[in-house]
């Protein structure tokens, strides 16, 4: 008994457990960061950034679009307690999501690029 409860101390020791006060002081700190780095390139608005395309998309867009992912990422893994779960629980649900989000982006840049020929060019690429 007494070695079960020395192995127990030895593996908690290291392990480095944060207390609430850390945790909620590391979430505001990391989403703030993200959020003023958003608020910043839309009030600066770089040339850079918004007079090239990518994917027929400002690479501003793609910014927002990834820090936003970044984000709700984030506030999944830590408001949700997905930190706290077993991996394949995490997974299944973060990595689900992330997939479900980026297959949901890709499908409104294309049916919207879509659209914007449609109204701008006057044609039909499919024709149903």
């Amino acid at each position: 008994m007494a070695h079960d409860n020395q192995n127990l101390a030895i593996f908690r020791g290291k392990i480095k457990f944060k207390n609430n006060q850390q945790k909620i002081w590391g979430v505001f700190i990391l989403l703030s960061i993200v959020t003023i780095v958003e608020v910043a390139l839309g009030i600066i608005k770089p040339e850079v950034l918004t007079h090239n395309y990518l994917f027929s998309l400002k690479i501003i867009n793609w910014i927002f679009l990834a820090l936003t992912l970044v984000k709700a990422y984030y506030i999944t893994w830590d408001f949700m307690h997905m930190r706290d779960e077993v991996k394949f629980l995490r997974r299944v649900v973060v990595w689900t999501l992330v997939f479900y989000i980026s297959y949901l982006v890709y499908i409104v840049l294309e049916e919207g690029d879509y659209i914007f020929d449609v109204f701008s060019q006057g044609y039909i690429k499919f024709n149903f």
